[in-house]
C-alpha cells in the first residue's frame, strides 16, 4: 500500500477493523423450530417485521429460514409444510468477538442478507445484517467525533495553563528487532498525539513519516530493538532514536538514496529499499546521524515550528501571540 493510499483510509475504515461484531449486532433474535409450520413464519415474519430468523433445537442453531424461503413456499401454496423443508441448513456464521470487517467480507463472498451470531460454544447470541452494521458505525463515528473533540481541545491547551522556563511533553516508546506485525504503530501514535495538540496537517505529517522511517530501521537493522523519544515544545519538536547495535560501518554511505543493507528476507517482504535516511532528511530541519560500529546508532532530529504552527497552546494562545 502506498503512502497515498494508506492516508485515503477513512476513519469508518478504520472502525471496521476495530469495533466487534457484538457491539452492532441485534441480540436475542426471535428464533424458530424446525417443526413449526411455514404458515407460523409468515405470520411472524408479518407482526414482528422481519425477514429472517435462525433455527434452533436446544440452544444450538441448525438454519436460517429466509423471505426467499418463504416466497418458494408461497408459490407451492405450501404452508402447511414444517420449516425444515425450506430453512438453509448449516448457515454461514460469525462470531461475537470477530471485527465488523470480518462480517463485511462473508456478506460479499456469500450474497446473503444476514448471518447468525455464535459465542466461542457456538451458541446463538444474536443476528447481523447489513443495516446493523451501518447503524453501529454512525453510531460508532458520532462517539468517536465527540470523544475525539475533547480530546483535542484537552490536548491543544496542554501548555496553556503551566507556568514554567520551560515546557515540553516527552513521549517515548521501545521498538522490537524484528517486531514487523508492529511497525508503524509508535510513528502512528505520534502523529496523532501531535494532531490532538494542534499541530497543523503538515508537521503531523512531516513528523509521522520520519519517525516512521525511524521505527522501521529499529525494527529492521538493530539486534535488539531501540526507543524513540520525542519531546514536544510549543515552538519545536525534538526527535531521538538510538540502540544498542549493531552500528553502521559507513555514515556517509548510509545517507545516500537506494543504499541498503537489509536481508533478501525484509526485502522480500517490501523494506530495505535505502531510503529511510533520505525521507527522513526531507522531512526534518535538522538531523544528525552518529554511529559506533558495534556499539549503536543514534539519530537525533528537529522539526521547528512558525508561529502559526505551535502545538499544544490552543488558538487563543495563537491569537494573543499574533496579537502582539
Amino acid at each position: 500500500m502506498s503512502d497515498q493510499e494508506a492516508e485515503n483510509i477513512t476513519r469508518v475504515e478504520e472502525l471496521a477493523y476495530e469495533i466487534k461484531v457484538q457491539e452492532v449486532m441485534t441480540p436475542n433474535p426471535i428464533t424458530m423450530t424446525a417443526s413449526m409450520k411455514m404458515q407460523e413464519v409468515l405470520e411472524q415474519f408479518r407482526v414482528a417485521r422481519i425477514s429472517g430468523a435462525p433455527i434452533v433445537e436446544e440452544g444450538q442453531l441448525i438454519g436460517i429460514i429466509s423471505i426467499e424461503d418463504l416466497i418458494r413456499c408461497l408459490i407451492k401454496s405450501d404452508l402447511e409444510a414444517e420449516i425444515q423443508k425450506y430453512m438453509t441448513r448449516n448457515p454461514f456464521t460469525v462470531k461475537g468477538d470477530d471485527p465488523v470487517v470480518e462480517a463485511l467480507k462473508m456478506f460479499v463472498s456469500t450474497k446473503v442478507g444476514r448471518l447468525p451470531v455464535v459465542n466461542k460454544e457456538g451458541l446463538l447470541i444474536g443476528i447481523l445484517t447489513k443495516g446493523d452494521i451501518t447503524r453501529g458505525l454512525l453510531k460508532a463515528l458520532q462517539q468517536d467525533y465527540q470523544t475525539e473533540e475533547v480530546r483535542r481541545y484537552r490536548a491543544s491547551h496542554l501548555f496553556e495553563d503551566i507556568e514554567s522556563e520551560r515546557t515540553s511533553l516527552i513521549l517515548r516508546y521501545n521498538i522490537k528487532a524484528g517486531d514487523f506485525t508492529h511497525g508503524g504503530e509508535a510513528s502512528s501514535k505520534i502523529k496523532r498525539a501531535l494532531s490532538r495538540m494542534g499541530a497543523s496537517p503538515q508537521i503531523a505529517r512531516r513528523c509521522g513519516i520520519a519517525t516512521y522511517e525511524a521505527e522501521m530501521n529499529l525494527i529492521i537493522h538493530t539486534t535488539e530493538g531501540g526507543v524513540i523519544r520525542v519531546e514536544i515544545e510549543p515552538h519545536q519538536i525534538s526527535i531521538d532514536v538510538y540502540d544498542s547495535g549493531p552500528g553502521i560501518k559507513d555514515v556517509e554511505l548510509a545517507m545516500k538514496p537506494g543504499y541498503s543493507t537489509a536481508s533478501e528476507k525484509v526485502r522480500e517482504l517490501g523494506f530495505g529499499a535505502g531510503m529511510g535516511l533520505v525521507n527522513i532528511s526531507r522531512c526534518v530541519d535538522i538531523m544528525k546521524l552518529e554511529s559506533v560500529w558495534g556499539k549503536g546508532t543514534r539519530l537525533r532530529m528537529k522539526i521547528f515550528l512558525k508561529k502559526e504552527d505551535t502545538v499544544g497552546e490552543g488558538h487563543a494562545a495563537k491569537s494573543l501571540e499574533e496579537k502582539r
